[in-house]
């Protein structure tokens, strides 16, 4: 199929045009991947089984792996969900429109494929102006995973979309770099204590800070359960060429990238800048000054590295605090060891 593709200009003529395309796209039970402020989604109508399933098939996704449903308010969240625990509309209230998925009942208004059969559904609300401005015309719920190939690193620019997805989908709403760079934290609101199901953009800490005690659930390190949240189950987010995450000094490093070159083997590092100025590889990339940075660059970084270029990426383990969590998740799942 021919992939269109709207360049979101600032002619806001032009731009209210290309978003109204897009959301009649949609409606239409067709594919359109957009910005977030996270990454880019890949989004289809909820509430449309044969159009859900056109995520899966572009992407190669597993069937049981559950997508998001994006709405634009909390208004439309509720009328997905059979009951909102007070905890939930605390962190709606502080954390919504933003990077944050609430797992909660499903009313079963929206596809079965959307939750994988599960009973519960995962719902968040994009804090990106593009992706409301499409939630509001569209006016259906959007199931929307990562608009990339599954198990490659997620897209933070329209390109990234354009390389994994061109021919494959309908449209591509082109609104320059995401943010944050990391997918939205998800948190189960189902039990008495939220528990989060996968760290993202929002910290356990920042969460903690508005209703008290939250819970790591112990999925996130078993590869066997069903999956009740995206991005718990399978291997992910990976580069090209094999990545190999290793912890200690900038020497610690150094010592497997001599040895593997001594083994004929060229190497690529991911590091922060810190650590990257006391190394010496065939290609090093800095992810940045401080974790946030690390985090915003990521996904990026990890698509530069091509086979042909190096044969294998040494990438230093950064400390899990706030975001890092979440960094250091991602970089699990890429990592072959």
């Amino acid at each position: 199929m021919d992939t269109k593709r709207w360049n979101i200009k600032n002619n806001e003529t032009f731009h209210n045009q290309s978003i109204h395309e897009a959301a009649e796209l949609i409606t239409q039970g067709e594919t359109v991947a957009f910005p977030t402020e996270t990454v880019y989604g890949l989004g289809a109508d909820a509430t449309n089984e044969s159009a859900v399933a056109k995520i899966f098939k572009a992407k190669g996704r597993p069937q049981d792996n559950p997508l998001i449903a994006h709405v634009a308010t909390v208004e439309q969240l509720k009328r997905l969900v059979d009951n909102l625990p007070a905890y939930a509309e605390k962190l709606m209230k502080e954390f919504s429109p933003g990077p944050l998925t609430y797992v909660l009942p499903s009313n079963g208004m929206c596809a079965d494929n959307v939750t994988a059969g599960l009973s519960t559904i995962g719902v968040r609300i994009p804090d990106h102006p593009i992706a409301q401005e499409l939630l509001k015309l569209a006016d259906v719920p959007v199931a929307a995973p990562s608009a990339n190939l599954s198990g490659k690193p997620s897209p933070t620019t329209a390109n990234h979309v354009w390389d994994d997805l061109n021919g494959r989908i309908a449209g591509l709403l082109d609104g320059g770099p995401t943010g944050v760079g990391l997918e939205s934290t998800v948190i189960d609101c189902t039990q008495d204590i939220p528990i989060i199901l996968r760290p993202g953009g929002i910290t356990k800490e920042q969460l903690e800070d508005v209703v008290g005690p939250v819970m790591i659930d112990p999925g996130l390190a078993n590869t066997k359960e069903r999956p009740m949240s995206p991005g718990m189950k399978y291997k992910h987010y990976s580069p090209e060429v094999p990545l190999w995450l290793i912890e200690g000094a900038p020497e610690k490093l150094q010592s497997v990238i001599d040895r593997e070159k001594q083994n004929g083997n060229r190497i690529g590092v991911l590091a922060s800048r810190a650590c990257a100025e006391q190394i010496q590889a065939d290609e090093i990339i800095s992810l940045g000054e401080n974790i946030d940075e690390i985090a915003a660059n990521l996904y990026e970084a990890l698509r530069k590295f091509k086979q042909g270029d190096v044969d294998l990426i040494i990438c230093e383990a950064f400390p899990e605090d706030g975001i890092g969590q979440a960094v250091m998740n991602r970089l699990r799942k890429a990592s072959d060891i």
